[in-house]
């Protein structure tokens, strides 16, 4: 009688084991369906140095600030052989300013034990200074009176609109677009980390 009942035991003990194996696939694969996020969390922990920098340069380069400046910009030329041309241009320019996380280099992240992780990001610096076309007109054009036959130089308005890009430029500048810039990177990037489960002190390159 015992051995005859010793395979049925057997197979009770394989059919326990089975059973149990599947509930805890299905339970980890409706966790994994129900909370991916965990997960992710997760396997950012295991993250090394070269991980977190692959993951931060595909930001690619963060722009972080943008002002609309608005400037009315004059130029006059001498003709010749005597008067001259003038123009005056209203313009609005835009400034765009950031971080090229590009430049993330493994000296920038540095492990810190049980710290967060430190993380260093490269300067800002201006990305692109351009008119709003839409925005930007010629508000009056003239040669002096007396010289009516010279003819209008066809380049002067190329270089008043050049004229402008430099005072959009210097006026970024002095209204601390790059600090702006920079304070807003470090906000963005400690936040793209925290959403993959990593704690990181973001500051900026020593100058």
């Amino acid at each position: 009688m015992d051995a005859a009942r010793r395979p049925v035991n057997r197979w009770k003990v394989v059919s326990v084991f089975a059973v149990s194996a599947f509930l805890l696939l299905l339970v980890l694969c409706v966790a994994y369906v129900a909370f991916p996020a965990f997960w992710l969390k997760l396997a950012a922990r295991e993250m090394n140095v070269p991980a977190v920098i692959t993951q931060v340069k595909k930001l690619n380069q963060l722009v972080t600030v943008k002002y609309s400046i608005q400037r009315v910009v004059g130029l006059t030329e001498p003709k010749v052989p005597f008067g001259e041309e003038s123009i005056l241009l209203m313009v609005e320019g835009q400034a765009l300013a950031g971080v090229d996380l590009n430049e993330l280099t493994s000296d920038d992240v540095s492990p810190r034990g049980t710290h967060p992780m430190r993380v260093m990001l490269p300067r800002a610096k201006m990305m692109q200074v351009f008119l709003d076309e839409k925005r930007t007109k010629v508000w009056d054009r003239h040669i002096t009176w007396w010289t009516p036959w010279a003819p209008y130089d066809p380049e002067l308005e190329h270089k008043a609109r050049l004229s402008a890009l430099d005072d959009v430029r210097s006026a970024a500048l002095g209204m601390g677009i790059l600090e702006n810039a920079q304070r807003n990177a470090q906000v963005v990037i400690a936040g793209f980390l925290h959403s993959l489960g990593i704690e990181a002190q973001v500051v900026t390159r020593p100058s």
